[in-house]
């Protein structure tokens, strides 16, 4: 059974940092693309950013450019968000994707979903 598990949300104040893992299971994604979306309370789904299967491109979206990072390991099948400068506007609940192909920011696109976790950052 293929099983994408978020880690490492939180409480953090505003301007504090956090790092999200997403470890998968059930088959190996080092050739896929993955991908960190999220959801704030009575917003739509919104993407964050994502990684080619290699590593070397990434995208991010306006909102986090120059502020987040997302990487990956292959080796543990596990792609990270770090979270740096954050803002009461990042609260949300992040959830980590994977797909075949190019890292695009349209969730859609996305095969394999995880269930999310709580990112909650105080003013």
């Amino acid at each position: 059974q293929v099983q994408l598990v978020e880690s490492g949300g939180g409480l953090v104040p505003a301007g504090g940092s956090l790092r999200l893992s997403c470890a998968a299971s059930g088959r190996t994604f080092s050739s896929y693309a993955r991908g960190w979306f999220r959801q704030a309370p009575g917003e739509e789904r919104e993407f964050v950013a994502a990684v080619s299967w290699s590593g070397v491109y990434t995208v991010y979206a306006d909102s986090v450019k120059g502020r987040f990072t997302i990487s990956r390991d292959n080796a543990k099948n596990t792609v990270y968000l770090l979270m740096n400068s954050t803002k009461p506007a990042d609260t949300a609940v992040y959830s980590c994707a994977a797909k075949r192909g190019a890292a695009t920011r349209w969730g859609t696109e996305y095969d394999y979903w995880g269930q999310g976790t709580q990112v909650t950052v105080s003013s």
